[in-house]
């Protein structure tokens, strides 16, 4: 499946890094790209079907406020 490429939003003195929802199987790649964007923050907006522990392993720190999506 083709996943729409990140997209970068800058407000004052934040940035935002909006993606797609990643899967176990795409979870390193998903994580590569965080850390190539210097994301030290995720929040997850939606229900995920990943573990979060890989990404906290890399030094990304994730928020879980989500609803089903």
């Amino acid at each position: 499946m083709n996943r729409p490429a990140p997209v970068e939003i800058s407000y004052e003195n934040m940035r935002f890094l909006i993606t797609h929802n990643p899967t176990n199987a795409t979870l390193n790649k998903f994580t590569e790209e965080l850390k190539k964007y210097g994301v030290t923050t995720l929040v997850r907006v939606c229900d995920a079907p990943y573990d979060k522990a890989p990404v906290e392993k890399e030094g990304i720190h994730v928020l879980v406020h989500f609803r089903k999506c």
